[in-house]
């Protein structure tokens, strides 16, 4: 199973403009079965979300499971999953995380294979940020399935990052300013029965345009995930 994780900034690009296409194209490029997405709302009134949703679902096969809590969003405090169609047997659900500013996470699981998605956008403060691993790392102790954890965790220092013995934190590589990356805050996090194949930044003239932060792509061997 191939993953991307991708901090659209709304749809904004280092130019300026709101271009969700260009986020679409930079999709088609990678072809991944499932992307986690965040900042997938805008952050302000209705929280509108910013994703071409006719085109990934007519052209790409993207499906978006539903866990927004207004009309017009695409996600739940921006955060939101695309499934390819072949994934249409699935449970999606919000989890709610300790912190002052909206912040949550969103999860699906998947039937077959049998695994688990979060998609995370961790807050701006150590302390937060410390909380919100804290009830993360309960998730994933506590599944019964294999898990992935997907996402922007907003954290320079990997050593805060603390999962648990079972769990493996993956930094595919620097991924953030996107006009000159210097920190890899985008992270893959495997719970027990899954397996890195391969990882990386996902780098091209579009990508480097599109938002503020480069996607990253993890290829992984479910090796647990028996139904």
């Amino acid at each position: 199973m191939k993953i991307a994780s991708y901090n659209i900034r709304k749809a904004v690009g280092l130019d300026w403009r709101r271009d969700p296409d260009r986020v679409a194209d930079v999709l088609l490029e990678i072809d991944a079965d499932v992307v986690v997405l965040q900042e997938a709302d805008r952050r302000t009134g209705t929280r509108a979300g910013v994703l071409p949703l006719e085109r990934l679902e007519d052209e790409l096969g993207y499906l978006l499971p539903d866990f927004s809590v207004r009309a017009l969003s695409h996600g739940w405090h921006g955060n939101a999953i695309l499934l390819r169609s072949r994934y249409d047997s699935h449970a999606a659900r919000r989890i709610d995380l300790p912190s002052i500013d909206p912040r949550g996470a969103v999860s699906v699981q998947i039937s077959d294979p049998c695994v688990e998605i979060i998609g995370v956008h961790l807050g701006l403060t150590p302390g937060t940020r410390r909380k919100q691993v804290d009830v993360l790392r309960q998730v994933l102790q506590d599944r019964p399935h294999p898990v992935i954890l997907a996402g922007d965790f907003n954290e320079w220092n990997l050593k805060r990052l603390d999962f648990g013995t079972d769990a493996q934190v993956v930094s595919p590589g620097l991924s953030f300013h996107a006009a000159r990356p210097r920190a890899a805050l985008d992270r893959f996090v495997l719970g027990p029965g899954v397996r890195v194949v391969s990882s990386h930044v996902h780098k091209s003239n579009l990508a480097a345009r599109a938002s503020d932060h480069l996607p990253i792509v993890i290829t992984v061997d479910l090796t647990g995930a028996e139904p």
